[in-house]
């Protein structure tokens, strides 16, 4: 039986800055006021970052104009955001985490997943040594985590964000009916906004009647995403937790966008060119990629991660990006895009490959010889010289 812990950080950009502001001197702990994070009111990110507690109660909101929550708040505070102080207090955190096991994997800067699995035995009962960890980085680096336990990287993520802050939650599959049906629609891990309206719609407001859909009637609004979103509900999944080792370190790369990205056949093109950046870098390496992840953040800042365990490994740029594009697929809930991300882990040296009854080694060797030919003029002659036409059918069809 797995044993998955998730890791999250108590409101991780206000509780940082105010370990930061607190160890400068400053009178008050900016948590128990009227404060928020906030960037360049002149630009696109003069928005609310973060918020403490009461200026949450008061209604404030995240990724709302700083104007607007002035109004809210008589007494608001603003502080800026400290990117290089959030990495560092980001890695210590990971630091702590990585004395007890190597088998934890990094979604954001903020939050991760442990494999309990294998260090059961050495640390004993799970709930105990979660408290443990938690009181261990509130008392070493000031600020709260809260941390979900269950048999698998879903249900430990739900667990999580039950009640805050400076808690630890289990849903463990026999708590699943009990803790998990109940909750709202929208409450349910990766269903975003527009998902939650169409399935109220259909009359599904809670986790349970998700669950207990049936495939066939959800494939006519939902069509290839309607079993993912039952799975969700019923709190399956099988997603291996990757952790990074020293020996297998993944690949990943990610872009912030100036706007928010909406159209598909734009998101499509921005897929391609972390793909293609990726898988630049793995054949560079001579290495091949077993997992490959997506991740999304949205405007609200709500981030959502997927991955998938390939059949093969593989370096080749088209089964890379096709598989992304699934991945993205089954994320997306059509809210605007801020954030795109891609990473490939699980990487080996040698490719042994199992063919599928509909591929021939054939194809798999002349699609990695053009993949090699496209790297040597990209070096000779820049990024835009030269794209395979399969990996451009979103432009084409846009025309």
């Amino acid at each position: 039986m797995r044993i998955i812990m998730h890791i999250d950080v108590n409101n991780a950009f206000l509780s940082w800055t105010a370990v930061e502001l607190l160890q400068q001197g400053y009178p008050v702990d900016i948590r128990t006021i009227e404060a928020v994070i906030g960037g360049d009111e002149s630009m696109r990110h003069g928005i609310v970052l973060a918020k403490s507690p009461i200026a949450k109660k008061k209604g404030v909101k995240t990724a709302e104009t700083l104007r607007e929550a002035r109004r809210k708040c008589d007494h608001l505070k603003i502080f800026p955001p400290n990117y290089p102080w959030y990495q560092k207090m980001s890695q210590k955190m990971f630091d702590v985490i990585a004395k007890y096991t190597p088998d934890f994997e990094i979604i954001s800067i903020d939050e991760c997943f442990i494999d309990y699995t294998l260090v059961h035995r050495l640390y004993g009962d799970p709930i105990a040594f979660a408290h443990r960890l938690k009181d261990e980085i509130y008392q070493t680096l000031g600020f709260t985590v809260n941390v979900g336990i269950a048999n698998n990287k879903l249900c430990a993520k739900m667990a999580s964000d039950f009640e805050k802050p400076n808690k630890v939650h289990t849903l463990w599959k026999e708590e699943i009916p009990e803790k998990m049906y109940p909750l709202e629609i929208g409450e349910l891990y990766g269903v975003g906004k527009k998902t939650a309206m169409k399935l109220r719609e259909l009359s599904i407001t809670t986790v349970g009647e998700l669950a207990h859909a049936e495939e066939t009637f959800l494939k006519r609004y939902f069509k290839n995403q309607a079993l993912p979103l039952i799975l969700k509900a019923q709190g399956i999944d099988e997603s291996p937790v990757v952790s990074e080792s020293s020996e297998s370190k993944g690949i990943s790369t990610s872009r912030t966008f100036a706007y928010n990205l909406r159209e598909l056949p734009v998101i499509y093109q921005n897929l391609q060119l972390l793909v293609e950046k990726v898988a630049n870098s793995l054949r560079e390496s001579n290495r091949y990629a077993k997992v490959v992840g997506v991740t999304i953040r949205d405007k609200n800042f709500k981030t959502y991660s997927h991955q998938k365990r390939l059949l093969n490994a593989t370096s080749h740029t088209e089964e890379i990006l096709k598989t992304v594009k699934e991945l993205f697929l089954e994320l997306w809930d059509e809210e605007p895009i801020r954030l795109l991300g891609v990473s490939l882990t699980g990487l080996t040296s040698s490719l042994e490959r199992q063919l599928s009854l509909f591929e021939e080694e054939e194809i798999v060797e002349k699609s990695s010889s053009l993949d090699k030919v496209l790297d040597e003029l990209k070096k000779q002659y820049g990024e835009d010289i030269i794209k395979k036409a399969s990996l451009l059918d979103h432009n084409l069809s846009k025309k």
